[in-house]
C-alpha cells in the first residue's frame, strides 16, 4: 500500500472568506482538488451561490455561508452555525479584502476605517473564535492573507499596505500564542494577480508594462497559481512551519 500524500486533505473541511471570487475562489478550489470539503463566505449572496454552485458542479463537497467578517456578532454566530451544524473546522483562510486608492492627504476618513475593518480587524474577528474550537481539539491550521505590499508601498494605497503588514505580523503573534495547541497559523503575500479587484490596473496600459518590467517572471500572476502555496500550509506537509509569510509574487520582492 502506497504512503498518503502529505498534501492529501480528505476529511478536513475549510473556511474560505472572501471566496466567492478571485483569490479567495482560487484557493478553495485548490483546497477542495486535494480533498477538503469547503465553507465559501461572502456578503454577497447571490456571487457566493454562483461561486459554490460552479464547485458543487465540479464535484466537490461545498457549503455556503454568508456573514459579514467585519461583524464580531456575525461572525460568531456563524462560526457556532458551521462548528455545530456542518463540523469542524480543520482550516481557515482569511482572504477578505478590499482596496481604496486615493493620494493619502485626501483620503476620506470612513475609507481608512473601512480599509482597516475589512483587511485588518477581520482577520482577528473569525481567527479568535475559530482558534477556540481548534485549540478545544489540538489542532488547526489559519492561513492569513497578506500581500508583497506588507513589506513595500505604492503612491495612493498606504492604508491598504499599513494592514497588510499588520497582517503578516498578527500571524506571527497568532503562531507564537497558539503553537503549543497544536495550530500552524502562517500567511501567504501574494504579488500582483490578475483579479477583480485589480480591474482598474489591468485595463491601465503603462502600470501592465511596469508589472512586466518591474516583475522578474515579466507578468501578472493567475489566481490558480496561489493554490499549490494554500494546499502546502494547509496540509501535514507543512507541519512544521509556524508564523512564516510565503511570497508568491514572480520574485517581484527578491529584486530592485
Amino acid at each position: 500500500m502506497s504512503k498518503a500524500s502529505p498534501f492529501d486533505l480528505s476529511g478536513r473541511r475549510a473556511l474560505v472568506t472572501g471566496s466567492s471570487r478571485g483569490l479567495g475562489l482560487a484557493m478553495a478550489r485548490a483546497l477542495g482538488e486535494a480533498g477538503a470539503a469547503l465553507v465559501l463566505n461572502g456578503r454577497d449572496g447571490e456571487a457566493l451561490g454562483r461561486a459554490a454552485a460552479d464547485l458543487a458542479a465540479e464535484g466537490h463537497a461545498v457549503r455556503a455561508v454568508a456573514f459579514d467578517v467585519t461583524s464580531r456578532d456575525s461572525v460568531n454566530e456563524a462560526v457556532a452555525h458551521i462548528e455545530d451544524e456542518i463540523g469542524p473546522l480543520d482550516i481557515l483562510i482569511n482572504n477578505a479584502g478590499m482596496q481604496f486608492r486615493s493620494a493619502l492627504e485626501a483620503f476620506p476618513p470612513e475609507k481608512f476605517d473601512q480599509v482597516i475593518a475589512t483587511n485588518l480587524t477581520s482577520v482577528f474577528n473569525v481567527s479568535q473564535p475559530v482558534a477556540r474550537h481548534m485549540i478545544s481539539r489540538g489542532r488547526g491550521k489559519i492561513i492569513n492573507i497578506c500581500s508583497l505590499l506588507a513589506e513595500l508601498s505604492r503612491p495612493s494605497i498606504a492604508p491598504y499596505a499599513a494592514t497588510k503588514a499588520a497582517v503578516a505580523n498578527l500571524t506571527r503573534g497568532m503562531a507564537v500564542d497558539w503553537a503549543k495547541h497544536g495550530l500552524n497559523v502562517n500567511g501567504i503575500a501574494p504579488g500582483y494577480f490578475s483579479t477583480e479587484m485589480n480591474e482598474a490596473l489591468l485595463k491601465d496600459d503603462k502600470f501592465n508594462a511596469w508589472i512586466a518590467g518591474r516583475t522578474p517572471m515579466g507578468r501578472w500572476g493567475d489566481p490558480e497559481e496561489l493554490g499549490g502555496a494554500a494546499v502546502f500550509l494547509a496540509s501535514d506537509a507543512s507541519r512544521f512551519v509556524n508564523g512564516h509569510i510565503l511570497y508568491v509574487d514572480g520574485a517581484f520582492t527578491a529584486t530592485v
